[in-house]
């Protein structure tokens, strides 16, 4: 089910109206609603792969049973492994064993053995990747004793499976979502408010920039032999306003859908194009995703303790296995390892924390050197967004061969171009907004809140006519992929 098709928005209201209305007076009740509309949810796109969910909760569920009163370090560690090889098993079987078998096949004909094997027709599980990683979050947590392992059934499905943010996100961890289905949640009005409003905003990226950037990205990109290098920089733009509209946007939904049933979601993007440097671009983006392996993998093997050749091993480690973990797919590995040669000179030289807060925060405008700073690392990002959007390493290379070619100083020329002049418009107006509302927790928490009630209400509706207007056929999301 789709957060920008019509099943979702006959979905969202009723269980709203059951949420507050029927199941109110029971704690219980309301927890297992979750769970019942979640399974719905999910089981929207296919039926089949609710089981996967559930045995992945039941896994979880056991293990921190299991582990509540056992003192036993060696049998702590042993439960431990049954969550990670069970939630990790399935991930790797429906999403990478195609790709190891194919590669096997590769390294043998290299050598000069040809051997024959049959891919299996896999269907990856939509989210897999995310639900994965939320349940492992809480049997580590429970291992290293960070949380007391719950006794609720009904509240630890509720966390695994919480609809909102079961297919893309955010990533959350057992210590902050978990606790919130013990407690009993009462209807904040302005709370809901808030979350109509990030939704309303998160729509907007979703449909009227992503998806229309979408439109120009995929015809550049897959008809990219045909394309001159100015024309294959603007689909790199195209692409890189299209996964942020398209991410960011989904965030957003969730986030602001989640607040509406009494949930705070933390956040997962904060304006990450506005970045000074690299490091400061992994703090904005994907927050979720990069705390996780930050907080479970990166620290864990040594972070940025020791030596320099240990310094430079983790960091390539970390973001190899973050690229590695958007798909199967060497291009993946090509981008992560990318980000890890730009984050590394910052690092090395201590000055990967140098970018704290808000760019211009309090100013207008930003200083030459910040702006300068942006514009660098804008640039160094749409670069490596080539590599994600390839088909292969052949594509990403042929692509970027046309770029630094002569035909880049010739002008863009591919169909749609007056159509493709009103996006960018767009675009140019959402980058506006954004920069607007860089300081709060989405672009529009805080713009207009002071303005008088007709012209507020003029930008909302100005809003949900863009998205009408420039709505065309519902887009799958781009991470559900992943």
């Amino acid at each position: 089910m789709l957060f920008n098709s019509i099943d979702f928005a006959i979905f969202l209201p009723i269980v709203f109206i059951l949420y507050w209305f029927v199941t109110n007076r029971s704690l219980k009740l309301q927890n297992f609603l979750i769970v019942s509309a979640s399974y719905l949810f999910y089981g929207w796109w296919d039926w089949r792969f609710l089981s996967l969910i559930l045995f992945s909760t039941l896994v979880d569920y056991v293990v921190g049973q299991k582990l509540r009163n056992e003192e036993s370090q060696l049998k702590r560690k042993v439960l431990l492994l049954i969550s990670i090889f069970v939630n990790l098993g399935f991930l790797v079987f429906f999403k990478y064993f195609n790709f190891f078998l194919e590669n096997l096949v590769a390294a043998f004909t290299f050598f000069g053995s040809e051997i024959e094997v049959n891919s299996l027709s896999i269907i990856l599980p939509v989210g897999i990747s995310f639900y994965t990683f939320q349940t492992l979050s809480y049997t580590i947590d429970v291992y290293k004793r960070r949380i007391h392992p719950t006794n609720d059934f009904i509240a630890f499905s509720a966390y695994v499976s919480f609809f909102p943010q079961l297919v893309a996100g955010p990533i959350e961890r057992s210590t902050h979502l978990l606790p919130q289905f013990y407690k009993k949640r009462t209807f904040d009005y302005s709370k809901a408010v808030d979350g109509m409003r990030q939704i309303l905003w998160g729509l907007f990226k979703k449909i009227v920039i992503a998806d229309n950037c979408a439109e120009f990205a995929n015809q550049i990109f897959n008809n990219s032999a045909d394309m001159n290098g100015s024309t294959l920089v603007l689909g790199a733009l195209f692409f890189t306003f299209q996964i942020y509209g398209d991410f960011s946007g989904y965030s957003d939904i969730a986030i602001g859908t989640a607040r509406l049933f009494g949930f705070d979601l933390m956040r997962n993007f904060n304006f990450p194009y506005f970045s000074r440097d690299i490091a400061e671009f992994w703090r904005r983006w994907h927050i979720s995703l990069s705390t996780w392996f930050r907080d479970y993998l990166y620290i864990p093997i040594g972070g940025s303790r020791g030596g320099t050749w240990m310094k430079v091993r983790n960091t390539f480690i970390i973001f190899i296995v973050s690229g590695f973990w958007h798909g199967a797919n060497w291009t993946f590995v090509a981008w992560g390892a990318l980000n890890a040669m730009y984050f590394l000179p910052l690092l090395l030289t201590s000055n990967n924390r140098n970018n704290l807060e808000t760019v211009a925060q309090g100013k207008l405008l930003p200083s030459l050197k910040e702006f300068s700073s942006m514009l660098l690392t804008f640039g160094l990002t749409v670069f490596a967004w080539i590599f994600f959007r390839a088909e292969n390493m052949g594509h990403a290379i042929s692509y970027i061969s046309e770029i630094f070619s002569p035909s880049l100083f010739s002008m863009p020329n591919f169909t749609g171009m007056k159509r493709a002049l009103t996006i960018i418009i767009l675009v140019a107006i959402f980058v506006f907004v954004e920069w607007i509302g860089r300081e709060g927790q989405f672009a529009i928490s805080n713009v207009g809140i002071k303005w008088k009630r007709p012209i507020r209400y003029a930008m909302y509706y100005a809003i949900i006519i863009a998205i009408v207007w420039f709505g065309g056929k519902a887009q799958q999301f781009i991470y559900f992929k992943f």
